[in-house]
């Protein structure tokens, strides 16, 4: 064999285990970029490895997709509507849609029947009405609790300080009706203060009572002391003691007919989250 021979074989042979080298370095580099892949995608909703939908370490919520309906009482307007964007922002595939009133009217909607993934209610009795029907997945969880206040027109034209003001001459008052969680705690507080109240009309929802004194139409209401903070432009509050003898707990649950049960125990996961409790604190609302 020539020696021109020899060392193109070993040229060759050199040549060969370099690509074998190069082609096995390759395939595991790719073989590592898929399974990261894959695991990020294939991870069980509300794995550790599924990302939180506010963003959270530790993958404690899970990630949602579809329509979910959320019935929700009228005093979570703002802060649910925010919470919203947020949740579809980090869930892109999901769309939630609010339905915004009294308690208690939307437990009897959810109770005959009335198509919702999620119930958020303003007391606990009135998500009663719904786990005492069987309607709730699992037990609700308080996620925030709430106070009342005398909301007043701006600048408090007719001096209003406190429960006893309202039986003022002249004073027209609006509260809520007494089956509503807001009624309820304002009859509650009243009954502390050793106040005799007949007010001029009884609403279905507290954004009712306090609608009233943004029109001009009460001097007074008995709402929620977030509504005050949400509408400060045009309302001013006056807190007074006895109100916290009528401080009404939030529950919130999955609802047990929801179209989108995945959905729903992602929405419920995300309101009890850390981004959600600090737009909730911010609102006024206080920790359970």
């Amino acid at each position: 064999m020539s020696h021109r021979t020899t060392t193109t074989r070993r040229l060759a042979v050199a040549a060969a285990a370099a690509l074998a080298l190069s082609l096995g370095v390759t395939a595991c580099g790719s073989d590592g970029g898929s399974t990261a892949s894959g695991s990020t995608s294939s991870a069980p909703s509300g794995s550790a490895a599924s990302p939180s939908a506010g963003g959270s370490a530790g993958g404690s919520v899970p990630k949602a997709s579809g329509d979910i309906t959320v019935f929700a009482a009228a005093s979570l307007k703002e802060t649910f509507t925010e919470l919203g964007k947020r949740f579809e922002a980090a869930n892109p595939g999901a769309k939630v849609t609010f339905n915004f009133g009294g308690s208690s009217s939307l437990a009897t909607s959810i109770n005959s029947g009335a198509p919702a993934d999620v119930f958020a209610a303003a007391s606990p009795a009135t998500m009663k009405t719904v786990t005492d029907a069987g309607g709730a997945s699992g037990q609700p969880a308080t996620f925030v609790k709430n106070t009342l206040t005398i909301a007043v027109p701006k600048g408090n034209p007719k001096h209003i300080t406190g429960l006893n003001g309202l039986t003022a001459s002249g004073v027209k008052v609006a509260l809520c009706a007494k089956e509503v969680p807001c009624g309820a705690a304002a009859l509650t507080a009243l009954k502390a203060a050793g106040v005799n109240l007949t007010p001029v009309t009884l609403e279905q929802d507290v954004k009712g009572a306090l609608t009233k004194v943004e029109l001009g139409e009460v001097d007074a209401s008995l709402v929620y002391r977030t509504d005050v903070k949400a509408d400060a432009g045009k309302i001013d509050g006056v807190d007074f003691p006895e109100a916290d003898k009528a401080v009404n707990d939030y529950p919130i649950a999955a609802l047990a007919k929801a179209p989108n049960k995945d959905g729903a125990t992602a929405f419920v996961a995300y309101v009890q989250s850390p981004e959600a409790k600090q737009v909730l604190g911010a609102a006024g609302f206080q920790a359970p």
